[in-house]
């Protein structure tokens, strides 16, 4: 689900729809969490799917550690890329935003920790060097992923929450206790998939 303070919108003809902040989100705050109506697919569902079917997953889902790829129900999956996203993933099924996001800003992820099953040509971006989401991203930048999220996590207790009661049960105390710096962190890495099978080939 994403956050309640966004909506969908036009970006530009190169790059569609985006989601867009309607009004200011803070640092630490999550932008997105796993929840009961997304549709999780295991390979072997997507395998037997008609093609045209298959095609949609390979546009707008993201895969999991497990390999099962995950089609959001509403617009989290219109969310684009970006090589310095304002969001990233964490290891517990939510988003959580690395530095403030502005009124009409668009909320963007690195599609480097979603397990793409094939190299994702991007448009440059200023700051980098990088011209290709890889599938295996999470093995080369998860330490920078993870300081990102350390020093959000800070702030975490600070900002409004509205997708606290929606955090998993298996995470919410941990959660709580990173926040308020009792515990570590998981790395970012354990959201990796090792698997090498491309479904959509």
């Amino acid at each position: 689900m994403i956050h309640p303070d966004t909506e969908l919108k036009f970006i530009s003809h190169e790059i569609g729809y985006g989601v867009v902040a309607t009004r200011f989100i803070p640092k630490g705050t999550i932008t997105w969490i796993f929840d009961p109506l997304d549709q999780v697919f295991s390979p072997e569902q997507i395998r037997k799917m008609h093609p045209a079917f298959r095609e949609i997953l390979h546009t707008y889902s993201y895969r999991d550690h497990n390999g099962n790829f995950i089609l959001c129900w509403d617009n989290s999956r219109f969310v684009n890329h970006s090589f310095h996203s304002n969001c990233i993933s964490t290891a517990y099924n939510f988003e959580i935003a690395i530095r403030d996001i502005q009124p009409g800003e668009e909320l963007t992820d690195d599609y480097g920790y979603l397990n793409v099953t094939e190299p994702f040509d991007c448009l440059p971006e200023p700051g980098t060097s990088r011209t290709q989401v890889m599938p295996d991203d999470l093995l080369h930048f998860s330490k920078e992923w993870d300081e990102k999220l350390k020093t959000a996590f800070k702030d975490f207790n600070n900002v409004p929450q509205p997708f606290l009661d929606f955090i998993d049960p298996e995470f919410k105390d941990k959660v709580k206790d990173i926040a308020l710096g009792l515990r570590e962190m998981d790395s970012i890495i354990s959201c990796y998939y090792a698997g090498k099978d491309n479904v959509f080939d």
